[in-house]
């Protein structure tokens, strides 16, 4: 869980609220910009206050109402304050998550129900329903023969070959995903995501086309490292506890990441690991992040772990300032 400080009150909290038009960060008493004095309302022609959380572009800025509104908006979808889509405000990270567990166990039931398995006379696992394969692999899989199955540009990206794939990259972006979310807003977070895990796919399919291998992608993982490379151009400083115990700053890890998987594409590391796709989805990340950290305006204090108080003060033993976070 973040802790940050509110830019008003300096008090702590674990749910910050990030206003898009000064930048700052600030705990629910102070997060309408009303209430922390906010330079924008100068220019804000909203008789309502209505905070935007950056999830949409809704809420208008002293332009035409009607030149304000979202695609959302336009189709008639609510996503206002106590609307239906009002719970995805601050908390893409989470929806993400559950897509991908929700996609991993359809991908589970799925073999589960309709496609076996057996071992060939050379000791190889086969499926014997070779048609139920390729209806699983169409649905869950981005391949190299089928790019132009547009919809696993996208449902790839959920799906994950294993446990230890899903819980691997899971870890990533419940750690990370919401400190990333926070600084961009929503909306931003979301884009990112999808665009870092459809190019990062493609990407590697391209490069499988090349070798003619006709293989295939799935797993979050291009997103994953998107937004570690976000967090590394914003906040390079921060430190991560590798397996739960070697302090590391976020920077060391992101070359460790790119040495591993450069190797990886030379035939050094393990197999069936997309080394090409990690790297894509990492450079997107740093990309972007170089593009907005002049508009984002950083917490002073951040801690990733327990949110009490212990013997090292405030946020625990890690004192403040300190980032913690198991990778």
């Amino acid at each position: 869980m973040a802790m940050t400080t509110c830019d008003v009150c300096g008090t702590e909290t674990n749910m910050p609220y990030h206003c898009n038009h000064c930048g700052g960060t600030f705990c629910a008493e102070h997060r309408l910009p009303e209430n922390h004095d906010c330079p924008g309302l100068d220019d804000w022609n909203d008789p309502e206050g209505v905070f935007d959380s950056g999830f949409d572009d809704s809420v208008s800025t002293g332009r035409d109402p009607s030149s304000s509104k979202s695609l959302l908006d336009r189709i008639g979808i609510d996503t206002g304050p106590g609307g239906p889509l009002a719970y995805f405000r601050g908390n893409m990270t989470y929806v993400f998550l559950i897509l991908m567990a929700v996609t991993f166990f359809a991908q589970e039931l799925f073999k589960a129900l309709f496609i076996g398995f057996d071992v060939n006379e050379f000791g190889r696992v086969v499926t014997t329903t070779p048609e139920m394969w390729e209806l699983y692999r169409s649905i869950f899989i981005l391949q190299a023969e089928h790019p132009e199955y547009v919809w696993t540009w996208f449902t790839s990206i959920f799906s994950h070959g294993s446990v230890s794939h899903i819980f691997l990259n899971g870890i990533v972006i419940f750690f990370f995903g919401r400190l990333v979310e926070d600084y961009v807003g929503s909306r931003d977070f979301t884009l990112l995501f999808l665009a870092s895990g459809v190019l990062a796919g493609l990407g590697q399919i391209v490069i499988m086309l090349v070798q003619s291998d006709m293989g295939g992608v799935l797993g979050a993982s291009g997103a994953a490292l998107a937004i570690l490379g976000v967090l590394t151009i914003l906040n390079p400083g921060l430190r991560v506890y590798l397996y739960f115990v070697i302090p590391v700053p976020i920077w060391l890890l992101t070359i460790g990441m790119v040495a591993i998987n450069v190797l990886g594409m030379f035939g050094t590391g393990g197999g069936g690991v997309a080394n090409a796709a990690h790297l894509i989805g990492l450079a997107i990340g740093l990309a972007y992040g170089q593009h907005v950290r002049d508009r984002i305006r950083l917490p002073n204090q951040l801690q990733l772990g327990g949110g009490g108080r212990g013997p090292g003060g405030p946020g625990g033993p890690g004192g403040p300032g300190r980032g913690r976070g198991p990778f």
